[in-house]
């Protein structure tokens, strides 16, 4: 309810014009009572012992009620037309200032949601699958936004209309009021445990639709090695057991929601039968019985009253589907923000010195270490390779520096001042990142380049970076050119162009700290060839982190790094790392044999 604050005024002018619709439905329905004495020639407009109802009636529509019958009918029918007419402008109304509301509401906690979702760390994007997320973010919002407005106002419109016809029936005989109220707890005592069951089935099956969606954003993904694998059979598969499971959920939630329907319906039919029963027995009799204008518009109304009371019953079912929805949304909005900045944090103005990782341990689960005491010392404008086997904590270990990720134990120091002591976003405008699985947006080459801050560079800044990163020539071979858009995910291009789109992305930000992870494990030969020359470039005048399984391209690195289960074990040149004869040998030795023909 936090965000319909924003649109109380909406809000309110949409209940009150359900509010008018509703008390419009019941007087359009109570006007039939001096049709019908009207059109049947009674004694008077007015009994000598008028009800509640009829007594607001005279002094209402006393006017239009003359000698003349013809008169008299012509201007009843011309008071109920305008009463039409004015209750369904209200009733539009309130639809649609409803719908705005709804609609707002779910526009804000999407924005609200991908703004928390900016702040999580790399841990929670480890955990949730992406489909799941999409799921989340768009089906279930809608989902849950209808309790907020459309169900919300109904809810509110159709309990003033069971009150007001209520109202006319209390007027008309107490005896059909106590039947109501004695039979209405009952009703929903009755109804209250489906109505729990069915939101714990709608939770599950919004849960399966999710995976649904995983599988098929994973199968897009990996659409090339799919066919690459020929698995396009297993896939199927597994999408149709994902399927299956989403369909079996759906049917049982379903089958309690159809459930909920029929006996939401025959009790309430039985509620209105003995409102009936009873009028009709009021109806029929002489004296003091109902009068036979007033027992017609009693059927009517009561009649009428299945509708609202059908819609009251099964306002708690839609509601429970509702809040699951809201409890999908919220367990994400309820994830702890790690990407935040504390009240002291400062800009980082740049690096003068040494970077330096003092004793540093990590786990992403408790005691499950992926860095064990890390202690590196790196000098400004030094080349560090970091090599080890998969596993080893190479990623890790420079994802502290951007801080995707804190240390558990120990500090990494900056010309002596902790990470933890600088903005994240002043540290990480200060460091380029170029890794393996290139990110390139479905926009244009010139904003794949020019992204996030460096959006308002020039265009001859933008093709002095790719330039350097030897991408200007494909680029311009392109049909429009730098204003070429990419594609999803960069289709279009291949693997050796899409890196080097990276790196003229991370040239145009002069960084520099540069982290390259794996930057062309993933290369063939020739366009390994182009993507190293825009290295050699970017690697100028920084400091410089190097992740590679190729040890041929960390052969030139100032110092080389081996960890080894999260531990630092070899630290040096690539021939004094040759020579000592531990695990760096070893992998030399590995790739070497694995290069001959």
């Amino acid at each position: 309810m936090g965000f319909v604050r924003r649109y109380a005024g909406a809000l309110i002018v949409t209940f009150i014009a359900a509010v008018i619709a509703s008390v419009l439905d019941g007087f359009m329905f109570a006007l039939l009572i001096p049709f019908l004495r009207v059109v049947f020639d009674t004694a008077s407009a007015v009994a000598d012992a008028p009800t509640a109802v009829e007594r607001v009636l005279e002094v209402v529509i006393g006017f239009a009620l003359t000698q003349d019958r013809g008169a008299s009918v012509r201007n009843v029918v011309l008071v109920i037309l305008l009463v039409i007419a004015v209750k369904n402008v209200a009733a539009y109304g309130a639809a649609a200032l409803g719908a705005y509301v709804q609609e707002g509401v779910g526009r804000d906690m999407r924005n609200s949601l991908y703004a928390h979702i900016q702040h999580l760390g790399l841990g929670f994007f480890q955990r949730m699958k992406g489909g799941q997320l999409i799921s989340r973010m768009i089906v279930d919002i809608d989902q849950a936004c209808r309790i907020v407005s459309a169900a919300l106002v109904s809810a509110v419109q159709n309990v003033v209309l069971v009150a007001i016809y209520l109202a006319i029936l209390f007027s008309l005989s107490w005896h059909l009021t106590l039947i109501t109220l004695v039979l209405a707890p009952t009703i929903a005592s009755i109804m209250r445990p489906i109505q729990l069951r069915i939101r714990k089935r709608m939770s599950m099956a919004l849960n399966d639709r999710g995976e649904v969606a995983a599988i098929v954003s994973e199968t897009v993904e990996g659409a090339r090695l799919v066919k690459a694998h020929g698995a396009e059979g297993y896939e199927r598969e597994r999408f149709a057991q994902a399927a299956e499971h989403y369909f079996g959920g759906v049917v049982k939630a379903q089958r309690l929601v159809a459930l909920a329907h029929p006996v939401s319906e025959t009790l309430g039919a039985a509620v209105v039968l003995l409102l009936v029963v009873v009028g009709f027995s009021l109806g029929v009799g002489e004296g003091n019985g109902m009068r036979p204008e007033l027992f017609i518009p009693f059927v009517v109304i009561a009649l009428r009253l299945v509708s609202p009371v059908k819609a009251l019953t099964q306002f708690p079912m839609h509601a429970e589907v509702s809040l699951a929805a809201a409890d999908r949304v919220f367990e994400i909005v309820d994830e702890r923000r790690v990407d935040v900045e504390s009240d002291d944090a400062r800009t980082f103005p740049g690096l003068t010195g040494v970077i330096e990782f003092d004793d540093v341990w990590f786990a992403y689960e408790p005691e499950a270490w992926v860095l064990r005491g890390v202690s590196l010392r790196v000098e400004r404008g030094e080349i560090v390779a970091i090599v080890g086997a998969s596993g080893a904590g190479k990623s890790t270990l420079v994802d502290l520096l951007p801080r995707f990720v804190e240390p558990s134990r120990g500090r990494i120091l900056l010309d002596g001042v902790a990470t933890s002591e600088y903005t994240r976003r002043s540290l990480r405008r200060a460091m380029g990142i170029v890794g393996q699985h290139t990110v390139i947006f479905n926009d244009t080459v010139r904003a794949n380049i020019a992204y996030g801050e460096q959006g308002s560079a020039d265009m001859e800044a933008v093709k002095a970076a790719a330039r350097a990163a030897n991408a200007h020539e494909f680029i311009e071979r392109l049909p429009q050119g730098y204003d070429t858009v990419l594609g999803e995910r960069g289709m279009r291009l291949s693997g050796g162009e899409r890196q080097r789109i990276a790196i003229a992305r991370a040239l145009l930000r002069d960084p520099p700290i540069l982290i390259l992870d794996e930057a062309t494990s993933a290369l063939d030969i020739e366009a390994e060839k182009l993507v190293q020359g825009a290295i050699e470039r970017l690697l100028e005048n920084r400091t410089v982190f190097v992740i590679a399984h190729r040890l041929s391209t960390v052969a030139r690195a100032d110092q080389i790094v081996v960890l080894q289960r999260g531990m630092l074990v070899e630290r040096g040149r690539h021939d004094e790392l040759v020579a000592a004869g531990g695990v760096y040998q070893r992998l030399h030795h590995l790739e070497m044999v694995a290069s001959r023909p």
